[in-house]
């Protein structure tokens, strides 16, 4: 099994949180998909990272796909609900913490094009997506919606979701009134699968 991706990407991040809780045995492939000489598009016609390969000629992608697939393989811990509602659920936060990531890998983009081009408008709507994701995070967070026990793909996501905006500092100051949040992520940075998989500083 082989995990196309790169080490910053918040998707793959998920996935490999994913594939290192169960322990099951994979290669990470390094790719950059911005670059003409990706191989990622040889998996995903889209160019998007991840793309796990699973044989010869079966690959997925998309990251909440890789996941349901991983989930099917049936082994344990089991990150989805069986029962439909409670599945459905989680898939709806793991939703909104993959849209909080879309949001920050936008605002990336923009402020990495020239000072003259970037858009301030766009980067004022990305800012208020990932504010009010937050919000409805937190809000999760301090119903017990969500928690760091047990594992889930919705709090995986929205740990790689934090993690990204921590390590990008597109907003620095998310953690302001939302304690629920912080201890949640907090918490599940202590885990051996989030600390293999901490994006590199240089």
């Amino acid at each position: 099994m082989k995990l196309i991706g790169n080490y910053t990407s918040p998707y793959v991040r998920k996935i490999s949180v994913i594939l290192l809780e169960k322990g099951i045995t994979f290669e990470f492939v390094n790719d950059n998909p911005w670059t003409a000489e990706s191989a990622t598009p040889h998996y995903n016609p889209l160019g998007k990272v991840p793309a796990l390969v699973t044989g010869e000629d079966e690959y997925w992608f998309d990251s909440p796909v890789i996941a349901e697939y991983l989930e099917l393989l049936d082994i344990a811990p089991a990150l989805i609900p069986r029962e439909p509602k409670a599945a459905l659920k989680m898939r709806q936060i793991e939703a909104l913490a993959d849209g909080i990531m879309d949001a920050a890998l936008v605002s990336v983009r923009e402020q990495q094009r020239p000072p003259a081009q970037q858009s301030e408008i766009e980067l004022l709507r990305q800012r208020e997506k990932i504010s009010r994701g937050m919000d409805m995070l937190e809000k999760f967070a301090a119903d017990k919606t969500l928690s760091a026990e047990p594992l889930t793909v919705a709090n995986i996501a929205v740990a790689c979701a934090v993690g990204y905006i921590n390590f990008r500092r597109v907003s620095p100051g998310w953690c302001v009134d939302r304690p629920h949040l912080v201890k949640l992520v907090e918490a599940l940075f202590q885990r051996e699968s989030f600390a293999r998989t901490e994006p590199p500083t240089a």
